[in-house]
């Protein structure tokens, strides 16, 4: 392996994602929406690891910028052998809201770019018969709390089926399951946290040290965390009208923390 396209490569867990191929000596290709922090960030990769790192600014609710990724990663040199679909963010419009504009925002990046990016890779990786694809669903796919869990359920479903299509062509699909993440995700979306326990706090960089031990294992499912796997074993489990009481509690306890 020997270049890794990270989308939302310049923060958070993208940005965990990138020092951690950086560290083992994988170039990278850098998408993200402002151009500064794409300079600042790659720079530091370079003098940091030594790694080549090439930057596209691109925003992904832009379908004309999708497919410029897509042409990156399914026909442009050096090839791509990781791809990291990690753009995101909270869609905090409520469902009955009559301006679907963050909702369709959240289909766009979350679930037309990953369907579109992973699709390239696939192909593209498929023909070479090696690469790793790794897309970020969320735990919040387990419960019924808003359009971000429905999309992430999405995420889940879509990442697992694309990993059965391409079956034995040598390329891996993981689906990587992050619970709650000290990253500026949730200061973005004007979420506090304050009523989370310490103890469910992941951290960015083993998150996704974790992750690339499951995927290096061969596993289509990372759930770094040990709280965390036995979290989603029993939400899996638990009868769907406990899961949207529960949903009912999380979804009024965010709005307190607004």
């Amino acid at each position: 392996m020997h270049t890794a396209l990270i989308t939302g490569g310049t923060a958070g867990i993208g940005a965990a994602f990138a020092r951690a191929f950086a560290r083992r000596g994988v170039d990278l290709v850098l998408v993200a929406r402002d151009d500064a922090r794409l300079a600042e960030f790659s720079a530091q990769m370079r003098e940091e690891y030594g790694v080549r790192v090439e930057t596209i600014r691109a925003d992904l609710a832009d379908r004309e910028d999708q497919q410029r990724i897509a042409d990156r990663l399914e026909h442009e040199e050096p090839a791509v052998d990781i791809l990291v679909n990690n753009a995101g963010f909270s869609v905090r419009a409520s469902l009955l809201d009559p301006d679907l504009s963050e909702h369709d925002r959240g289909f766009e990046v979350m679930q037309r770019a990953v369907l579109k990016l992973g699709g390239a890779a696939g192909r593209a990786m498929a023909q070479r018969r090696e690469g790793w694809i790794i897309n970020i669903a969320s735990v919040s796919a387990f419960v019924t709390q808003n359009n971000y869990s429905a999309i992430k359920a999405w995420v889940s479903n879509y990442s697992e089926s694309l990993n059965v299509q391409l079956g034995s062509s040598g390329v891996l699909v993981t689906t990587l399951y992050p619970g709650w993440v000290r990253t500026e995700f949730h200061s973005r979306a004007g979420i506090k946290g304050s009523s989370i326990p310490d103890f469910l706090w992941l951290d960015a960089e083993e998150l996704v040290e974790e992750c690339l031990r499951d995927v290096a294992r061969g596993k289509p499912v990372s759930i770094p965390g040990g709280r965390w796997r036995l979290i989603t074993a029993v939400l899996r489990t638990t009868p769907r009208p406990v899961i949207h009481r529960l949903s009912q509690i999380l979804t009024s306890r965010r709005a307190k923390e607004r």
